[in-house]
């Protein structure tokens, strides 16, 4: 399931057109959040990091964790 996070995130911020910078400040997480999501180490986001990534990517929360 964690790995799924990272894969959506990555996908969601690609079809946005997005770099993990401006994604980072877009969702106003830090980069290297952003970063260590994408690359699963870190593998528990909390929710209010996952729910900024997800109103920045314009996807839910559901999309991103499943």
């Amino acid at each position: 399931q964690m790995a799924n996070i990272s894969d959506n995130v990555r996908k969601a911020r690609k079809k946005t057109g997005l770099s993990q910078d401006k994604l980072a400040r877009k969702a106003d997480v830090a980069y290297n959040t952003v970063v260590k999501i994408e690359s699963s180490e870190n593998k528990n986001p909390t929710i209010e990091t996952l729910r900024s990534i997800a109103k920045a990517l314009d996807v839910s929360v559901d999309d991103l964790i499943n």
